[in-house]
């Protein structure tokens, strides 16, 4: 893929931030966008990897990126890609990594939207002209930059509309060290991976970590 890309990504929480981080430790330029332009985390986190790292708001944020992250929780992330402003995601590929998990009743959360649609989806019809593709939402984001944190091989997932930037996702997933990259189509494919979430956090109460993965295992042909 492309080096030193400018990438925005939106989202101050440990996702966010350490997606960034990754980013920038490959060489692209990343502005860490947040509601607020002095946002503490943001401004922390930019002060700490200098040169290549900036801060602002989710607009500033997306202006500045040919790529698109979004990384902030799937219960605001329309929101926040409003105040993004279409204009700014327009042609571009948004990388969705949010889940819609609904905390607002206590644990376990429920999903807000699930069976016949996702975040996803409402995410590409909010913003059409937008490339967006779902993928590193079924893992815990230490993973997602580092898949050699678990052993043998294990599965990346990706979905979207646009096969050509599909592909692209894919050269920056391996960037990140992913060798097992599974294309399930298009967006609609969003609504399985978000509704494995609720199974996600079931498996870390049970194995005491989040430091785990799926592997898909077919019989030889």
């Amino acid at each position: 893929m492309e080096a030193q890309m400018k990438i925005a990504v939106l989202g101050t929480g440990d996702v966010g931030r350490t997606i960034a981080t990754k980013l920038v430790e490959l060489g692209h330029h990343v502005v860490l966008g947040s509601r607020s332009p002095d946002n503490e985390k943001a401004s922390a986190w930019s002060a700490a990897h200098e040169e290549r790292a900036e801060h602002g708001d989710f607009a500033r944020a997306a202006a500045h990126g040919e790529w698109v992250f979004n990384c902030v929780g799937g219960m605001v992330a329309l929101d926040a890609l409003e105040a993004a402003g279409a204009e700014n995601l327009a042609g571009k590929i948004v990388i969705d990594l949010a889940n819609p998990l609904d905390f607002s009743k206590g644990m376990p959360p429920t999903l807000s939207v699930c069976n016949d649609d996702s975040l996803a989806e409402q995410i590409q019809r909010a913003h059409p002209q937008a490339k967006v593709v779902k993928t590193l939402n079924t893992m815990n984001c230490q993973v997602m930059v580092d898949p050699s944190r678990l052993p043998g091989v294990h599965d990346v997932f990706v979905a979207g509309e646009d096969v050509q930037a599909k592909a692209e996702v894919g050269a920056l997933l391996r960037s990140f060290g992913w060798t097992q990259i599974v294309d399930l189509g298009g967006i609609q494919a969003a609504r399985g991976l978000e509704m494995w979430l609720p199974l996600w956090l079931k498996l870390w109460g049970a194995v005491g970590s989040g430091d785990f993965n799926i592997h898909v295992v077919k019989a030889d042909a």
